[in-house]
């Protein structure tokens, strides 16, 4: 990967949805271009998928959690994954394995993801953190 496809990445993740042309005018190159390394980037996993973020009114918040040492905890990531609200399950280095990052309707289904989390057999604790506001980098 150069410079021309991090420059390329970086309009995409503003908004996936930006026209080839319009691309291409901000990184200086042709519409051609970028189409072909867009078409790169995807099938060599660089971009794994084309998203939305959504401002739904629910409650947005990080659940953090931590997995008992024997664990799998790709395994625990891939089960989380499924359940509805979750929008992203990071599995991350530090005090905790796994964030979730969910979009709930209110504070009592956040408060349901957490029991959910607790009540698996290889979660040994859970933190939570509202996100009060979002930005782009």
């Amino acid at each position: 990967m150069d410079d021309l496809d991090r420059r390329i990445l970086d309009v995409l993740r503003r908004d996936s949805r930006t026209p080839y042309t319009e691309i291409a005018a901000q990184v200086g190159t042709s519409e051609g271009t970028v189409r072909n390394r867009v078409e790169r980037l995807v099938e060599e996993d660089t971009i794994e998928r084309f998203t939305v973020t959504t401002r739904t009114g629910n409650i947005k918040a990080m659940i953090e959690v931590s997995v008992a040492v024997d664990v799998d905890t790709s395994a625990v990531s891939e089960r989380m994954a499924e359940w509805p609200e979750v929008d992203f399950v990071w599995q991350v280095s530090g005090e905790d394995d796994v964030v979730l990052i969910v979009d709930a309707a209110d504070t009592g289904a956040v408060n349901g993801l957490i029991t959910q989390a607790r009540e698996l057999d290889d979660i040994v604790s859970t933190k939570t953190r509202l996100i009060l506001d979002e930005r782009l980098g």
